[in-house]
């Protein structure tokens, strides 16, 4: 499978390489983009290399997928958005994002997300796609309702970060939701 590249109005979805090392650490080692992310934030560029690596080699092993969140007038790396624990046999999969704090509230999400859910419902002819949300971060799961997904339920002590466990709130979305908001 050639990894799939989408533009939208403002962004261009891309694959990350190491030429993104240093946006994506400027990013990652920010206190307020990961402390719902699920992971501490990076020290070293290094690490962002790996992680760059990691999210490569989801895509070869077919287990997730990751695109950069590019701004088309500019070039820049706003984010990433990407399918976790993807299961193409059974048609199925997790979303999440994350944006740099300065390209925060102009829609940038949003936009790369309806593109996303397009793509695996549409091309992948997946059946559901959920999400995972920390229960205070109100703003990514309005994002999630708003685009369609529904609240599941609340998974406990679910997600590890900072030397701790923390709940999560589960939502979805499926075809038959897609195929109604279109």
């Amino acid at each position: 499978m050639t990894f799939p590249i989408f533009d939208t109005e403002r962004l261009q979805l891309i694959q990350l390489n190491q030429s993104h090392s240093l946006q994506l650490f400027n990013q990652f080692s920010r206190e307020d983009v990961t402390r719902y992310y699920g992971m501490d934030p990076l020290k070293t560029v290094e690490q962002a290399e790996k992680v760059i690596d990691n999210m490569n080699n989801g895509f070869t092993e077919k287990r997730s997928m990751r695109w950069g969140i590019q701004l088309k007038e500019t070039g820049e790396l706003a984010g990433t958005i990407g399918l976790n624990n993807l299961q193409l046999w059974s048609k199925k999969c997790e979303v999440g994002y994350d944006l740099h704090p300065d390209y925060w509230g102009n829609g940038y999400v949003t936009e790369a997300l309806h593109t996303v859910l397009q793509y695996c419902f549409d091309d992948l002819e997946f059946s559901r796609v959920g999400a995972l949300t920390f229960p205070d971060n109100v703003p990514s799961w309005k994002l999630l309702i708003k685009a369609g997904f529904k609240k599941e339920g609340l998974l406990r002590n679910y997600l590890y970060q900072g030397g701790r466990n923390h709940d999560a709130f589960m939502f979805s979305i499926t075809r038959d939701d897609w195929t109604t908001i279109q």
